[in-house]
Order: C-alpha cells, then structure tokens, then sequence
C-alpha cells in the first residue's frame, strides 16, 4: 500500500450523554453533558454506511493494511474506519503504539493454572503501557481540532497514577506546539520509573496530596471551567483508540472469537469500556459472528464495579468506595469516571452474547503479586496490572466461571520495569501493612555475595578467576567434564 491509499470514507462523530440523551457536534472540547454533567460515548452517525461492506470484505480490508507502509495506517488506525474516521492523513500521530504481541503462556504455566491462554503485552506500548492507544487517537483529534479552529495554543491536562501522566507527556512532546503537557499526581503514589517518564518528557508536573479521585476532581474542575483538553478516560477520544485493543485481539485469532475470555483490570473503567465497545462495532458489521466474554477485574482494596455486579439484578445501587493501598496502582480508582459506560455497553454485551458474556472477579493484594511474580518466573513481562487478571483467571477458574475448553486473553497494561519497585518490596518483605502482601516461599529471589569484598584484593585476574569459578561450582554443585 501507498500514501494515496488513506482511506476516502468520512464519518460525522457526536458526543452522547449516557445520561439524558443529549447531542453534540464532534468539533469541540466536551467531556461531561453541558446539561446534565453526564459522560459521553462517540457515535458515528454515518456508521451504518459501512454496512455497504459485508464483515469479509471488513476482514480482507484490513488484514491487507497488516503490510502497508503507510505511517498513517500502521498502529491503531489500521482500523480507521471503527475509531475516529473524521482525521485527515496529516492529522494521524504515530509514536509506534498499537500492534502488541499476543504471547502464548509458558506450557507450564498454562498447566498450572488449566487452562490455555495468552498475555497481550500492551506494555510494549511506546511509552510501556496501553494508554498509548488512548493517546495516538486524542491528540490526533487534538491537531485535527486546532487546525480546524486556528488554535495558537492549548494545554493538555490529565490527572493520573502513572501511566497516563506518562503517554500524554510523550505525545505532547511529539506534537509540540500548539500543544502543552501538565500533569497532576498524587504526591507520593507513582513508582519512580513512571514519575520519571512525564520529567523526561518535559511536562509541567504538579503534585497534590491525596489519591488519584482527589486529583481527578481537579482536572474535572479545570476542564468545566477553562480552555484545557482533559486527557483522562473521561476524554471520549481516548476510550475510540482504546477500542483497538479489541480489533487486534479479533485479527490475531483470525477473527473468530468464539471461546475467548477476554480478562481486563477496571480501574477508571476506560478500557473495559473500549474493549465491549470494540467487540460490539465488530459484530454489527459482521466482522466477527459471535462476542467473546469480557471479565473485569477489580482488586478487593478498589472494587466498586464487582460489588454492582455482585449483587442481585434488581438490587444493585452503585457506590463509590475508598480505596486502600493497592500494588496495581492504575486501578486504585474507588469511583471510576467510566462507570456510567461500563453499564451501558455491559447491558449490550450481556444482551447479545448471553447474561454470562460480561462478570467481575474479585482479587487480593496477595493474589495479585503472587501472580505478576509466577508469571514473570515463566517468561512473561507481566505488570502488577497483568497480575490483577492472572489472579482473576485463577479464581474465575475457582468459581466455575470459566470451562476447559476455553481460551483466555489477559491484559499486561504496563511493562514489568515499571513496578520493579514493588517487585523489590516483595522480594525484601517491605511492603507496608496496609498492602497485606507478604512473600511466599519459593517466589522470592535476592542476590548472593559469593566471597567477600576483600577476596579481590592483591589477586591477579587468573587467580581471582580460579577463585570465583571454584566458589560458582562449590555453590552449584557441578561437576567436572
């Protein structure tokens, strides 16, 4: 494929509230209901004019883009016509993100837990988490946005526990102007290595005490009363390029996806929402002929979607909950903004592929390291986030929820390097109480001091070879050839 073969289709996109109905034009910054104060999901309005292609054709289309060398259609919008397809060519970012590996897990592994399934390793992301799908699609709309209105500058704002902070710093830095990064964290809540993505790229970073809800509620305020592009889940850009997740998994497995068992964290409920709204657009078009089923997984020190869905049908009531320290930091979110969407698509879901197509597991603290350690002892690279849907397998398992001869995906969101910290607390037994993590045995590994410092000093480098192999063999009981 060539330049010329951008696609010449063009939606008309509007906001929707999900609470009174209201509409809006696409050519605007909005995030909650002017109405209202409800969340919007996009809608193409001229969607139904790609029903003039059957699912096969869809198929063929873009299974054909898998080798284009157009820039444009290489990460997420290879699938252009199902995220944003108001973009003009010069509009699209393209960092790399999108196109993450689906890894097959370790035969031991898989044994272990009983059931085959496979990690997308979305930490294999540009700036190592998913969010990078959020961002390739928002700050698209960002320069499509100004360029329509001639806008000599905006700042881009997010509030965020790390990873968030960390792609909209990046694709910040890569658009430049008219745009400007700021990102607001809770002081003392973001590992080192993500903190440091955001300073690297050059963003204003402003620190508030409190959790992430505390800082959140200040990026709402901002985006209600000033001229700022909000860049969290609550931004409905975001959730379209999130949605690619869904296409790539559905193209990876050929397109049937029957027999998946899709395992996403929760956390502010962005993703999981994508993912259901991706799978749906599939289907309507006949790209794919049945759902997989979604699982969400929330941890039991942030976990208000799972006590919803616990409850029975007729007396569910949402309440937010407080959150207590938690290892998977991106989903220790006691009131997620998605919310309102996660009931929406999960009453579509559960309405075309059966009561048992969307559910929540519950996990610990425990289970979840425990999980992230085993995986990546198996050749993963597996996040305290990929831990979270590890342990919610396992227990889905435990609960009957999920059969022998299905197959489960699980979200990796973030790259392990970016919670080695927790990684180092597991092994060392630091973590603070309030986490309730200890180490289990034969999961924890430190390194050994063969010989003293002082075995080095006044050798020669032969001799302290000898030396060093002869204390390597004495530790590992080898023999001679």
């Amino acid at each position: 494929m060539c330049q010329s073969d951008f696609p010449a289709y063009r939606g008309q996109m509007e906001y929707v509230c999900l609470h009174c109905g209201q509409r809006y034009p696409g050519d605007s910054l909005l995030y909650t209901c002017p109405s209202c104060g409800g969340v919007f999901l996009l809608e193409n309005t001229r969607f139904d004019e790609l029903k003039q292609r059957s699912g096969a054709e869809w198929r063929e289309i873009f299974d054909r883009r898998a080798s284009t060398r157009s820039t444009a259609l290489r990460g997420i919008f290879r699938y252009y016509e199902l995220l944003a397809p108001l973009l003009d060519e010069e509009d699209i970012v393209y960092l790399g993100e999108g196109l993450t590996p689906i890894v097959e897990a370790a035969p031991a592994l898989r044994d272990r837990v009983g059931v085959p399934f496979a990690y997308k390793n979305d930490g294999q992301n540009p700036s190592a988490s998913f969010k990078d799908r959020g961002m390739a699609c928002a700050f698209s709309y960002l320069k499509w946005l100004c360029r329509r209105h001639q806008w000599d500058e905006v700042l881009t704002v997010c509030a965020s526990t790390g990873d968030t902070s960390a792609a909209a710093a990046l694709y910040a830095s890569y658009v430049g102007a008219p745009l400007k990064s700021v990102v607001l964290l809770p002081h003392g809540k973001v590992t080192p290595q993500q903190l440091s993505q955001p300073l690297g790229s050059g963003a204003t970073v402003l620190e508030l005490p409190g959790v992430f809800d505390d800082c959140m509620k200040v990026v709402e305020h901002l985006a209600e009363n000033y001229r700022v592009a909000l860049l969290n889940s609550k931004n409905s850009w975001r959730i379209l390029g999130q949605e690619s997740y869904a296409y790539e998994v559905a193209q990876w497995y050929g397109w049937d996806v029957s027999g998946l068992c899709i395992f996403v964290p929760i956390g502010n409920a962005g993703n999981i929402t994508a993912v259901m709204s991706g799978f749906l657009k599939m289907l309507e078009l006949g790209i794919i002929t049945s759902l997989p089923r979604v699982f969400g997984v929330q941890s039991e020190h942030a976990d208000p979607v799972y006590r919803y869905y616990a409850a029975p049908r007729g007396a569910r009531v949402w309440q937010p909950v407080t959150v207590t320290p938690s290892v998977a930091q991106a989903a220790m979110i006691g009131n997620p903004v998605s919310f309102p969407r996660v009931q929406r698509l999960a009453g579509k879901f559960m309405e075309k592929g059966g009561e048992k197509a969307f559910q929540v597991v519950q996990v610990t603290e425990q289970q979840i390291m425990d999980a992230m350690i085993v995986a990546n002892r198996h050749g993963h690279i597996a996040c305290t986030q990929g831990g979270e849907c590890l342990a919610g397998l396992v227990n889905a398992r435990a609960l009957g929820l999920v059969g022998d001869d299905e197959h489960a995906v699980l979200d990796a969101t973030a790259h392990a390097l970016k919670f080695s910290g927790f990684q180092d607390m597991y092994f060392n037994d630091s973590f603070p109480e309030a986490y309730g993590v200890k180490p289990r045995a034969g999961l924890s590994n430190k390194p050994e001091l063969l010989l003293p410092e002082s075995a080095r000093e006044g050798k020669d480098v032969a001799t302290f070879a000898r030396l060093g192999a002869d204390a390597v063999v004495a530790r590992l009981g080898l023999s001679r050839k």
